[in-house]
C-alpha cells in the first residue's frame, strides 16, 4: 500500500531556525522540524517529501510538481506568505488541500506581517504553536484526507 504523500515545503530563512530570533522562532533547528515531521508521519500513516529553499522560484516550482504528485501540502511559505501573489496562484493550480503554518503568531508581530496571501487560498491556518505547529499541520491534514474537516 503507497501512503499518502504530504509535500512539507518551508521558505526563505527557515533554515537558519535556531539561530536566528530564538526569542520569536525558538531553538529548534531545521533538522529538527524535519525530525518531527517524519515522526509525525509515520504515526499517521502519511509519507513527506521535506524541503527548504531561499528562492520563491523554486518554491513554486516544487509547489508545481505537488499536482497528480501529492495529496496534500503543507507549507510556511515565511516572509512570502505577505508577498508573494505568484506563490499563492501556485498553490491554486495544484488543486490540493493547503494547511499554512508559521512558528510565530504572525497577528502578534508587525503590522505587514497581519496579511497572508497563502492565508487566502489556505485549507487551515496554524501559527503561534511554535515548530509543534508542523505536526498540528500533518494532523490536520490527516483529517482532510479522511474527510473529516
Amino acid at each position: 500500500m503507497t501512503l499518502p504523500l504530504i509535500a512539507v515545503l518551508n521558505g526563505p530563512n527557515l533554515n537558519m531556525l535556531g539561530l536566528r530570533q530564538p526569542e520569536v522562532y525558538g531553538s529548534a533547528t531545521l533538522d529538527d522540524v524535519e525530525q518531527l515531521c517524519a515522526e509525525t508521519a509515520e504515526g499517521l500513516g502519511l509519507a513527506i517529501d521535506f524541503r527548504q529553499t531561499n528562492s520563491e522560484g523554486e518554491l513554486i516550482s516544487w509547489v508545481q510538481e505537488c499536482r497528480g504528485r501529492a495529496s496534500g501540502i503543507v507549507i510556511n511559505p515565511a516572509g512570502l506568505s505577505h508577498t508573494s501573489i505568484s506563490l499563492m496562484d501556485a498553490l491554486l493550480s495544484a488543486e490540493l488541500p493547503v494547511v499554512e503554518v508559521h512558528i510565530s503568531n504572525i497577528h502578534r508581530r508587525e503590522q505587514f506581517r497581519h496579511h497572508s496571501y497563502i492565508s487566502k487560498i489556505a485549507t487551515g491556518v496554524l501559527c503561534g504553536f511554535g515548530t509543534h505547529g508542523y505536526a498540528l499541520g500533518l494532523t490536520a491534514m490527516a483529517r482532510i484526507l479522511e474527510g473529516g474537516l
